[in-house]
């Protein structure tokens, strides 16, 4: 590597240890919202900078859009990214997401953005290798901006509202684009409703990931019982009787939705042979974990816990590049459903 040959701005550290000190970053270095910076986001996609877009828990307080772009902009977003975010925040905002639990709990849930339509070539949003990883602007300052509207503007500060025991890497940044063009199934967009030209954001509460490897496995059985035991994590049991319960997250890479449909199976009969074999014996809780789980639930006679309430809650995305490590993102275990909202482009 070489030394950036460009002039020293002597005021960037300065701005730094200001904006800091004030506890409005993540941590890491910050672009200078500069009231240039904001206007010239909001003018391009024509939102007006006192423009309400929604209530955000959990302080509840109101997220403007000219706030939203403040934190698009500290998170090095382009003016492009800006409609994400604002129907990103809308759907933080629908009460049946439970922001309020989510940005509070002890646990490490974080929001995770999943992103379907044409904007995601548009703005160059990564849906294939390292999907989940760095490489690409699009992905790491949507969701890293994402990160900095639930701080600074739903109040989720951490250790003061956002008490997080470990927390996640995910709470820093985690956005990326289903693989459509490689998936043999119907995008997860449509499956919730929307159209197939439309551009969407779907917000799910995820409690980590744990990667999924099975590349000796050919059929449908063998993968759904290799990708269903990988979910078997007592530790995310909650109160529901179900281990996490809500939506759980399945994220397949190319390869492995190949097989599946190549054995006959859709995206339905993925889920189902996935979730028949996702469960847990009682026996294996722990006998406090067991006694808790007796006292909450009304099943507490069943002999097995299961992932979700039915297969259809599991939500399969196909994301990635080559190889076979897929990923299951357990919900987290308190009361969440993904919303999803699409993402209105308006003419400046």
């Amino acid at each position: 590597m070489q030394i950036w040959r460009g002039a020293h701005d002597a005021a960037w550290e300065t701005v730094q240890q200001e904006l800091s000190t004030t506890f409005l970053t993540d941590g890491l270095p910050i672009v200078p919202p500069t009231a240039e910076r904001v206007a010239a986001m909001l003018a391009h996609n024509g939102y007006r900078h006192k423009e309400e877009i929604a209530v955000l828990p959990p302080g509840f307080e109101t997220a403007t859009a000219g706030d939203i772009a403040i934190c698009a902009v500290m998170a090095g977003c382009k003016a492009d990214y800006l409609p994400v975010l604002i129907a990103a925040v809308e759907a933080l905002s629908d009460m049946n997401f439970n922001l309020v639990g989510i940005a509070t709990t002890t646990g490490s849930a974080t929001p995770i953005y999943i992103v379907n339509g044409p904007i995601t070539e548009r703005i160059g949003i990564n849906a294939k290798n390292n999907v989940l990883g760095a490489g690409h602007r699009a992905n790491a300052t949507i969701g890293r901006a994402m990160a900095l509207i639930l701080q600074n503007i739903g109040g989720a500060k951490p250790g003061e509202v956002d008490m997080a025991t470990l927390g996640q890497p995910a709470k820093y940044a985690c956005c990326f684009a289903e693989n459509i063009a490689e998936s043999p199934w119907a995008p997860l967009h449509v499956e919730r409703g929307f159209s197939a030209d439309a551009s969407v954001v779907t917000v799910v509460g995820i409690a980590g990931t744990v990667e999924v490897n099975d590349s000796d496995s050919q059929n449908a059985g063998d993968m759904a019982q290799t990708f269903a035991q990988s979910m078997l994590i007592a530790g995310v049991a909650g109160g529901s009787g179900l281990l996490g319960g809500g939506e759980p997250l399945c994220i397949l890479p190319p390869e492995w939705a190949a097989a599946f449909h190549q054995n006959g199976h859709d995206k339905a009969k993925t889920k189902a042979a996935i979730w028949e074999r996702a469960t847990l014996p009682v026996e294996k809780l722990s006998p406090a974990m067991r006694a808790r789980r007796m006292a909450a639930t009304s099943d507490s006679s069943a002999e097995i816990i299961r992932v979700a309430e039915k297969p259809d809650d599991l939500m399969i995305v196909v994301a990635g590049g080559v190889g076979r490590k897929a990923a299951y993102a357990p919900t987290w275990g308190g009361t969440t459903r993904a919303i999803s909202r699409e993402i209105k482009i308006r003419t400046p």
